[in-house]
């Protein structure tokens, strides 16, 4: 279909009670799920006492590499978040962890706070990941997080940064989930097919990720519709609720977003691809002198044409909890 859709600006009290909602326990983000480096690894690790990668650097071979960052940041958000498990930051996040998360501060210890009142607060929280991909030293999860049972959650997206085996840094944007969507889509489900939330195999990350990055910077950065015709494929599904389905869809869309607001700048911060999956982590600024808008836009591609599209967004507040700007 057609790629993100920075959709009418979603009320900021909103967007805020689901960044609220998620930061306690992304404080320091990251949660534990069970994943352990694979067998498959062409060599040895050098074990940290923890089962973990040491301090020395990496030893397995790069795609069992990949798996292990996906395995801890997942076990991390859980452990936290549904949880209230200590243990697993001791063990897998770096005491000089950085947060963007603005509600949460630096550190790990904070983290190990957050995760305490989190669960004490809402003690049937879920962190229901639906995908995850890792590229580099970076990865990303994309999940509903829900505190209360039966209530509809917010639309999160963490964006982990590995160093020594450990998580070192962390950004993320939350949305509340809508009660309704102009596509009839969920913001989490995969529509075009295979339907599947596992990225596709590793070798298309290097061309889906370049396609990708140009097709963002011509249809998002330059506002050129034309992009559309060029980069999305005929089947495209949209999963931003604001926006209708189809390349029609997000070319009406994105069409009354660019005339609405004709100084929208966006900077594309960081791309992060595996298989046929790529996020692009952006700061959009509807008009000069605004905060603006953390964003992050998830692609499906097949066969050379983006197919699927997810995205969440979040006001960037006027104060942060740390030193760090969310990008």
């Amino acid at each position: 279909m057609t790629p993100h859709m920075p959709a009418p600006r979603m009320p900021a009290r909103r967007v805020l009670v689901a960044a609220l909602a998620v930061s306690a326990l992304l404080g320091a983000a990251a949660v534990p799920a069970v994943a352990s480096p694979s067998a498959g690894g062409r060599h040895a690790v050098e074990s940290d006492g923890h089962g973990g990668f040491g301090s020395q650097g990496l030893y397995f071979g790069d795609g069992a590499r990949l798996d292990y960052q996906k395995g801890v940041a997942v076990r991390v958000l859980k452990g936290v978040f549904e949880q209230g498990d200590t243990a697993v930051v001791d063990r897998f996040v770096r005491t000089d962890y950085i947060q963007h998360n603005p509600f949460a501060a630096d550190g790990s210890e904070t983290l190990k706070n957050l995760a305490a009142g989190v669960h004490q607060q809402f003690p049937e929280a879920k962190y229901d990941v639906k995908r995850v991909i890792s590229e580099g030293d970076l990865v990303l999860v994309h999940s509903n997080v829900v505190l209360t049972p039966g209530t509809r959650g917010s639309a999160v997206f963490d964006i982990f940064r590995f160093q020594g085996g450990k998580i070192a840094e962390h950004w993320d944007t939350g949305q509340n989930v809508p009660d309704t969507s102009a596509n009839g889509n969920d913001m989490f489900s995969t529509v075009s097919w295979p339907q599947t939330e596992q990225p596709g195999p590793r070798w298309l990350t290097a061309y889906n990720k370049k396609l990708v990055t140009k097709a963002f910077d011509r249809l998002i950065v330059d506002k050129d519709l034309s992009a559309l015709d060029k980069y999305w494929g005929t089947e495209y599904h949209q999963h931003n609720p604001n926006i209708a389905d189809g390349v029609a869809g997000a070319r009406e869309g994105l069409g009354g977003y660019f005339r609405a607001f004709p100084e929208l700048a966006v900077s594309r911060k960081r791309v992060v691809a595996e298989g046929d999956l790529v996020a692009v982590h952006s700061h959009y600024v509807n008009a000069p002198g605004e905060r603006g808008q953390a964003v992050v836009d998830l692609f499906r591609v097949r066969n050379g044409k983006i197919v699927e599209h997810w995205d969440v967004l979040q006001d960037v507040p006027a104060t942060s909890a740390n030193d760090n700007t969310m990008f």
